[in-house]
């Protein structure tokens, strides 16, 4: 039967370390680096998935040229020595499994 009517000290001093690095972190911790699509393989990228619920604009997918629509889980790829808001691109997440194997059907500006 578990007591609770001690006091967490471990929780408690890992919420306030926890708290602070998450602050920093936050940004980096959730994206990955990958190769990028067919054309760019020798470039890297990062890469950051999107849930459905965050989801709450429209984007033009580069890999097949379709609308990623609202509520749809995407990812969010940009490249990692120019990497800026504006290099940001919105892929749907089977086109950016799939980059290698196929070109860009919209080229990047």
């Amino acid at each position: 039967m578990p007591r609770h009517n001690q006091p967490r000290k471990s929780q408690r001093r890992s919420g306030g370390s926890t708290g602070e690095s998450r602050g920093g972190l936050f940004g980096d911790a959730l994206a990955r680096e990958e190769s990028g699509p067919a054309g760019y393989g020798d470039e890297r990228f990062m890469v950051r998935q999107i849930p459905g619920a965050r989801a709450t604009k429209s984007y033009r997918c580069p890999g097949c040229d379709q609308e990623v629509r609202p509520g749809v889980a995407h990812v969010v790829a940009w490249p990692t020595d120019r990497g800026g808001a504006d290099d940001r691109r919105h892929w749907h997440t089977g086109c950016w499994s799939g980059r290698g194997t196929r070109g860009l059907t919209r080229r990047w500006s």
